[in-house]
């Protein structure tokens, strides 16, 4: 699964702290998802997307997509 989440921090400025705070997980969490070593769980890349007001479909494809 790939996923967008790095470049729509940065786009925002944000640090991976602060979207970590934001969508109510570790900064770790964050790192994992995106070097793509944990997927996020539905409810999470809910949250994910409705903070960047995107649809989840946005930010996370598959890799043979």
């Amino acid at each position: 699964m790939k996923n967008t989440v790095s470049e729509l921090r940065k786009q925002k400025k944000l640090s991976q702290e602060e979207l970590a705070e934001a969508v109510g997980v570790t900064r770790q969490t964050i790192t994992s998802i995106e070097t793509g070593k944990y997927i996020a769980s539905l409810p999470l890349a809910f949250k994910i997307a409705k903070f960047f007001e995107l649809k989840i479909e946005d930010i996370f494809k598959m890799e043979d997509e």
